[in-house]
């Protein structure tokens, strides 16, 4: 299958590509930069490269309609204008499927986790209930998994707060730079939970959700279904050597910044339907062992 693929330069990007070239796809990657292309081309030097960035609208229908089936993992990791970017995204996700409505190909959007009501189990058929920085993300994927009544095999791979691994760019690199600086780690008691995926196992999702993914359909790539933030603050305070203590939630938003909205969040996330359904088990290192063993990489 040649498969279009978005962010192929990103971390889930860096799993996921060479989960379908040795499943034995052919990957058409867009490259926003030089930069970019250098990446991709690091993963195999035989990866077509289609220049331009998810506000180029026209070069990501006519890409997306030459090819057999979609993966759109890219997203501006600005989490200082996270509206703006999810609209960005939004703009850029129905231009593919646009170029998808009729042929019944498949098409595979990356969404996320935080969408359940606080401290319940949240199912692949969960009702949702998105607000703040995931709402607008949600309603996105609600649009595409509509696209089922409209000839495209449309489906979403929802990954948990924590997508983690050597190289990691997001909420825990920079739990672990903000502890190294400040030696405080977690809100409140940190009974949180956060769900947790290896960025390996979750390119196993994305690939299988290509392959055999439902029509309508949503996945987790979850591996583990919720981790206290305490037990993650304690992680990074081993990795550290430093104390852990608590800050208060009135003084979180200080003390987090951006971050304070999505680590004060969550709850528990189930991945056993996807497991079924995809035949998906999880392999890789948990995130408490991951953290201690090779998150050194964050604090330089």
């Amino acid at each position: 299958m040649k498969v279009f693929v978005t962010g192929a330069s990103g971390f889930v990007g860096g799993a996921v590509v060479p989960e379908l070239l040795k499943a034995g796809h052919k990957v058409v990657a867009l490259a926003r930069s030089a930069k970019a292309e250098q990446k991709i081309k690091q993963l195999d030097p035989h990866i077509e490269i289609v220049k331009g960035s998810l506000k180029d609208l026209d070069v990501l229908k006519r890409t997306a309609a030459a090819s057999d089936g979609v993966v759109h993992l890219g997203f501006i990791q600005d989490f200082s204008r996270f509206e703006e970017v999810s609209l960005i995204d939004r703009k850029a996700t129905l231009a593919m499927l646009d170029a998808l409505k009729g042929t019944n190909k498949p098409y595979v959007q990356t969404a996320v986790a935080l969408v359940f009501p606080p401290g319940t189990l949240g199912t692949e058929t969960s009702p949702k209930h998105a607000v703040g920085p995931g709402a607008i993300r949600s309603e996105t994927e609600d649009i595409v998994l509509s696209h089922e009544n409209k000839g495209v095999r449309a489906t979403s791979v929802r990954l948990p707060p924590s997508v983690h691994g050597g190289g990691d760019p997001n909420f825990i690199t920079a739990l672990v730079k903000i502890a190294s600086g400040t030696k405080k780690s977690y809100i409140n008691d940190g009974a949180n939970l956060w769900a947790a995926v290896s960025r390996f196992d979750a390119g196993v999702v994305f690939r299988l959700a290509l392959e055999k993914g439902h029509a309508g359909t949503s996945y987790h790539a979850v591996a583990e279904e919720g981790v206290k933030t305490k037990d993650i603050a304690g992680a990074i305070g081993q990795l550290l050597k430093v104390p852990v203590v608590s800050v208060e939630g009135d003084k979180a938003a200080e003390h987090f910044k951006g971050l304070a909205a999505f680590f004060s969040g969550g709850g528990p996330v189930s991945s056993k339907i996807t497991q079924e359904q995809l035949g998906w088990q999880p392999k890789e290192i948990g995130l408490l062992d991951d953290i201690r063993a090779n998150y050194g990489f964050a604090t330089k």
